[in-house]
């Protein structure tokens, strides 16, 4: 087996930046190169100021302070870092389509397509080709087509080795992964290449947590591990709602069913709702070839995962509205968070974009803390919608950098994103900064209800 002495990475986004800093990290003895074409991202990563990096997960700019200019680079010079690269890594985003067949459901791969196309015409020696991204089943054949016809005599092994980070938790998740998979063909070339990729990751994990398998079960495998979690989030959120009509506690149903041995307790916490960049999408891809196989049944039932969750959000927000007399028209409405979960500023299918735009639908005021998205992302995030001007989405968003100041003069307060910071709050200075009868709505069930209502407010916590 060929040592491997140079990486590639396409793509220095939330997968592709973390991930190559970690291999930067643990394999000093090899060149990591995260290539991309947008020049400001780039900018960022290579930021003197760690605090500006794009992308925050804990642990993370330390690395990057570290390793980079040693073995770990940030560049625009993506054909460069191809060509000299033994292993490219393919991390680029693979959005849910807007446009065309498959809109609303499948995966877009045009960034697929013209990374290996770029692959396809630098490269002049050997290459192990990796999909990092989330993909669709069988896009390695697609990959394997463009790669396998450019005539220049190149030989390509296609590897899939999707990723299994939880953002906010990422280079723990990295650095003690519970399994690394490697799909690949079963040939001896195929097989080499997996041991390659495999070596990569021996540095630090142990033997026995790196699966190798086919290609195709590889890709499957990581669409069903998020939607296995995800229906977990949709099935407890269901059961939130069943519990607030009937006076039991989603926290005491949750924590009997964890004890079963045969459920377990983890995903079992009612919220408003999951977001991030991989449940809804990799469901939705789900749905999609389900459908397109004629397993109706199948994609029916896999698409009640992303219903349920819809459901969650719009009912958290007509509860906000029904509790303050059926109007919002007018009244100041503080949101504390707008990520997506604590400890990242990724706002990806984030609840409180669609909370905020219900809200806004009926002209509430939305005032933002949190404390580490830009106003200029929130803002992105609702135009995208496209449900009104970005003109109308500026009059009722403003953004502030202090938690006190988004409670001065609210009727209500938000909770949607579960910072540890928000825990800590003098909430009776918050009270008395409020209009009468402050409103607290609780979608993490985050904060102490009993503690709250004594201080006065009347407080809805979600799932009770």
């Amino acid at each position: 087996m060929k040592a491997i002495k140079n990486i590639c990475c396409i793509g220095a986004g939330y997968v592709g930046g973390p991930t190559m800093t970690v291999i930067a990290s643990q394999c000093p003895e090899i060149t990591v190169n995260v290539a991309d074409i947008n020049p400001e991202r780039i900018a960022l990563w290579n930021h003197e100021d760690l605090d500006q990096l794009p992308v925050y997960e804990p642990g993370l700019a330390e690395l990057v302070g570290q390793q980079r200019g040693k073995n770990l680079f940030f560049t625009t010079e993506v054909e460069r870092a191809i060509e000299e690269a033994d292993i490219i890594f393919i991390s680029v985003n693979t959005p849910t389509k807007t446009y065309g067949k498959g809109k609303g459901q499948a995966a877009d791969l045009k960034y697929i397509e013209l990374s290996a196309r770029t692959i396809a015409k630098v490269a002049t020696t050997d290459k192990i080709v990796v999909e990092k991204s989330t993909l669709p089943v069988r896009t390695a054949q697609a990959l394997k087509n463009i790669l396998e016809n450019t005539g220049n005599g190149v030989k390509f092994e296609i590897l899939s080795n999707p990723e299994f980070l939880a953002e906010g938790t990422a280079i723990d998740d990295l650095l003690n992964a519970d399994r690394v998979l490697i799909g690949g063909d079963n040939t001896p070339s195929g097989k080499a290449a997996k041991d390659a990729l495999s070596s990569i990751y021996e540095h630090w994990l142990p033997k026995e947590r790196i699966l190798q398998t086919n290609v195709w079960s590889s890709e499957l495998s990581k669409l069903v591990a998020n939607a296995f979690l995800a229906q977990r989030v949709s099935s407890i959120n269901a059961i939130s709602a069943l519990c607030e009509k009937t006076d039991a506690n989603v926290d005491e149903v949750a924590k009997a069913i964890g004890l079963d041995s045969r459920i377990g307790p983890k995903f079992l916490k009612s919220s408003v709702g999951f977001g991030g960049s991989c449940f809804q999408k990799d469901i939705l891809n789900l749905v999609y070839i389900a459908r397109s196989y004629g397993l109706t049944e199948v994609a029916d039932y896999w698409e009640q995962v992303i219903i349920m969750n819809d459901h969650q959000k719009r009912r958290f927000a007509d509860h906000i509205i029904s509790s303050l007399y059926n109007t919002v028209s007018g009244k100041k409405i503080a949101f504390y968070g707008w990520a997506f979960k604590k400890d990242t500023n990724d706002t990806r299918e984030s609840a409180a974009i669609y909370v905020a735009d219900a809200l806004i639908e009926e002209r509430a005021e939305i005032t933002v803390y949190d404390p580490k998205v830009s106003r200029a992302q929130m803002l992105s995030d609702l135009n995208y919608l496209g449900t009104r001007s970005p003109e109308e989405n500026e009059r009722y968003l403003k953004v502030v950098n202090d938690p006190y100041e988004a409670a001065d003069k609210a009727h209500a307060i938000a909770v949607l994103t579960e910072w540890d910071e928000f825990k800590g709050y003098d909430y009776a200075r918050i009270f008395n900064q409020m209009l009468k009868p402050a409103f607290i709505f609780d979608g993490r069930r985050l904060l102490d209800k009993t503690a709250l209502k004594q201080q006065g407010f009347k407080v809805y916590t979600i799932g009770e």
